[in-house]
């Protein structure tokens, strides 16, 4: 495989970091742009030292900088485009800027590739089907949304799912695109404070032998997904000319996560068994509005194209990630 000039914004974040690293890796020349709203410089201290490696401080919605990465890669083969305000907590106390950052840094991009005539790969995500009462979730869906007067979590969902239309419509104009849907993933570079997510915010608890807080009853399940595995579906998804039965991929939306469906209440009781911590409190509370009570990926297409499967299930993921945040 030839080297490939590439640019990940969000690459300095939770999943982009660890892309960067697995491209660099192989050898492309790779850019990571990303604003540092939620991303992180040490997530990149791997790459940083690099010659096929180059960190750009700017927001994704910046034209000029968006070129300036072309100049300075001499062209663009691929963009992975996985900048956006991500956390649940943002969606409810920061809308407006969740919905700016997630549609326009789209737009912005897909202009780019359109302009350059490089693939392109959005991370989308399975809140882009809403209140998904259809299990488990593949294309064909309904794609729902309740009363935005009630709250305002699916400010994500919904400019994920513009998100994909403008990704549809950019396909049939010719372009190059996939669509990915990472199922919660998780590892140890996941933000772990109130903004972060749940297997994280858990585990930086037990590390301050602090309670557990479990939102609602605890009965609303999702299918955790080992960061190594996310960014191996990535890597397939943009890397890939054509399907493992020689189909064209542009258009085509790819779930990657685990098929281990656990409810939130379990996923309480695997993070103390990871940590050793037998004793520590877990207690119910009132959540978040809007929380989807069930997500589970259909992943025959993503298995039959690109050949990928999740390989570490959730019990050793979470050992994983304990023993990594606890090595120092």
């Amino acid at each position: 495989m030839s080297e490939l000039r590439i640019l990940v914004t969000g690459g300095a974040g939770f999943l982009g970091s660890s892309l960067c690293q697995s491209l660099v890796d192989m050898g492309h020349n790779v850019v990571a742009l990303d604003s540092l709203f939620r991303g992180r410089k040490e997530n990149l201290v791997q790459v940083l030292d690099k010659d096929n490696f180059t960190f750009v401080h700017a927001d994704v919605r910046e034209v000029d900088a968006l070129d300036g990465v072309v100049e300075l890669l001499g062209g663009l083969d691929l963009v992975f485009h996985l900048a956006a305000v991500n956390g649940t907590k943002w969606f409810h106390e920061a809308a407006h800027s969740v919905i700016d950052v997630n549609i326009n840094g789209t737009l912005r991009t897909l202009e780019l590739a359109m302009a350059h005539d490089a693939r392109y790969v959005l991370a989308s995500s399975p809140e882009a089907f809403g209140e998904a009462l259809e299990q488990p979730i593949r294309d064909g869906n309904m794609m729902q949304f309740t009363d935005p007067a009630e709250h305002q979590r699916h400010s994500y969902g919904a400019s994920k799912y513009l998100d994909e239309v403008a990704c549809q419509h950019a396909a049939r104009d010719g372009l190059d695109v996939r669509i990915v849907r990472p199922f919660n993933a998780y590892g140890p570079r996941l933000v772990g404070d109130e903004y972060g997510q749940v297997v994280s915010i858990f585990f930086h608890k037990l590390l301050n032998d602090e309670t557990l807080l479990v939102h609602g009853d605890g009965s609303q399940t999702r299918s955790f997904t080992w960061i190594d595995d996310v960014t191996d579906g990535f890597v397939k998804s943009g890397l890939l000319d054509k399907g493992l039965d020689g189909s064209n991929l542009s258009g085509v939306a790819f779930n990657i996560g685990s098929t281990e469906e656990v409810s939130i209440s379990q996923l309480a009781e695997k993070v103390v068994i990871a940590s050793g911590k037998e004793e520590s409190k877990v207690e119910f509370g009132t959540g978040y509005f809007g929380d989807s009570k069930r997500r589970l990926p259909d992943i025959e297409t993503t298995k039959r194209l690109l050949g990928w499967m999740p390989t570490v299930d959730l019990q050793q993921g979470l050992q994983k990630m304990w023993n990594e945040l606890t090595e120092n």
